[in-house]
């Protein structure tokens, strides 16, 4: 083992980790489009392209050439006062990708900033309108919107990593997603009884990701979007997980228009920290006025990192010239057949695909560490997470890696 290991692991602190129990993480020595090289020589395919950042696979030489230019000329500069051009070019993109009306761009470094700029967003649009008692959200089970306390807040009480925290998080109104006639009637019920109290709703698109893989068609999207303008909230989506060709489309949300978008994950493919929450100019307007107070006073101190936004714009410029939602489409492909055979094995519940994701449920998992040591062992970095084995790979990752990666699976859980 490396002597950085040994030196530096007695003082990390790992995420998701009970240092106690858990082994040693594996150290890496470099990347190079789907693998991951060891520091002992071995090499994993990975299938969760780094929590399904790495879009385009690791080291890809555009973005890297772009990021070095950068660092030539201006690594980073305060965005209070001062602008540049990768920041401006980068929130004119996103704007012109996004649905119509979705038009500025407030920058940070990480999604679950994002979802909290997001959330002060819809609560200060209320306050700036003169009406005080909105400052709640009605959100859904089975969503994740990160780990600091807002985004705890809106992501579901059940879930594992967040439940410890219910004394301190703020309340807010937690439902089933409207899939079908009686939930559906749950939410409308929800709506009439706390609407007058709230500031928004807020969904991952198509996909809820960390809270276990669920799907859900984009009929469910477009019923909160009546459901919102009926009462005149805001809706907000959490695309850190769906945007970027995750879901086969470069975003989930299609020709539903939210008033609020989070971005991030996938947003600089994967290369340097970045994220996005883009409002329309309905909310925009709502902060404009002589007082000053009445101004969105939140400002992360490395918000649009020229690197992280040269990384952006290179990643985007990919997604142009190269056929990623293509690639996106036939990987799905790939993944559905090659997980079918999962469906016939003991303990799996079910196995689903969209997009770019494959999943395999299962009833239990009993050791997640023996589990992971596996897959390690079949020469891949998949890392389970509750009852569920799934693959978020590189969009662009080659048909043979993608097939080590199934088989892998299904080779594993069939053992």
């Amino acid at each position: 083992m490396p002597a950085w290991l040994d030196e530096g692991y007695a003082h990390i602190w790992l995420p998701y980790t009970q240092m106690q129990t858990t082994p040693p993480p594996l150290p890496v020595a470099r990347t190079e489009g789907s693998r991951i090289h060891l520091a002992d020589g071995r090499v994993l395919v990975d299938g969760i392209a780094s929590w399904w950042t790495a879009c385009h696979g690791y080291n890809h030489p555009a973005i890297r050439a772009a990021v070095e230019r950068q660092l030539t000329l201006m690594p980073h500069v305060m965005f209070g006062g001062l602008v540049h051009e990768p920041a401006l070019r980068l929130a004119a993109r996103l704007a012109n990708l996004l649905p119509s009306g979705l038009s500025r761009v407030f920058f940070s470094d990480s999604g679950s900033v994002a979802v909290e700029v997001a959330l002060k967003m819809a609560t200060q649009y209320w306050l700036n309108r003169g009406e005080r008692g909105r400052t709640k959200f009605l959100a859904f089970t089975g969503g994740y919107h990160g780990d600091t306390t807002g985004a705890m807040s809106v992501s579901d009480p059940a879930e594992g990593m967040h439940k410890l925290f219910a004394g301190l998080l703020p309340h807010h109104h937690i439902v089933d997603l409207p899939r079908d006639a009686a939930r559906a009637a749950a939410f409308e019920q929800t709506l009439e009884r706390h609407a007058g109290e709230l500031a928004g709703i807020i969904v991952e698109p198509l996909v809820q990701g960390a809270g276990g893989m669920l799907f859900h068609d984009a009929s469910v999207l477009r019923r909160l979007r009546a459901a919102a303008d009926r009462y005149g909230l805001l809706l907000i989506f959490d695309e850190i997980f769906t945007g970027f060709g995750r879901t086969g489309a470069m975003f989930a949300c299609g020709d539903v228009p939210p008033d609020i978008v989070t971005l991030s994950k996938a947003l600089t493919g994967g290369t340097l920290p970045l994220a996005a929450t883009v409002a329309s100019e309905r909310v925009f307007n709502a902060f404009l006025s002589d007082d000053p107070e009445k101004a969105l006073m939140h400002g992360p101190t490395f918000m649009a990192n020229p690197l992280a936004c040269a990384a952006a714009n290179a990643s985007l410029d990919l997604f142009e010239s190269e056929p990623r939602l293509a690639q996106a489409t036939a990987l799905g492909a790939q993944l559905e057949s090659g997980l079918a055979p999962c469906r016939g094995l003991a303990g799996v519940v079910d196995v689903r695909v969209t997009g770019a994701i494959g999943v395999v449920e299962l009833g239990k998992i009993n050791d997640l560490v023996a589990l992971k040591k596996r897959f390690v062992e079949a020469g891949v970095w998949i890392r389970p997470f509750g009852n569920i084995v799934y693959l978020t790979p590189a969009l662009n990752m080659a048909v043979d890696d993608a097939g080590l990666l199934t088989q892998a699976v299904v080779k594993v859980l069939s053992d």
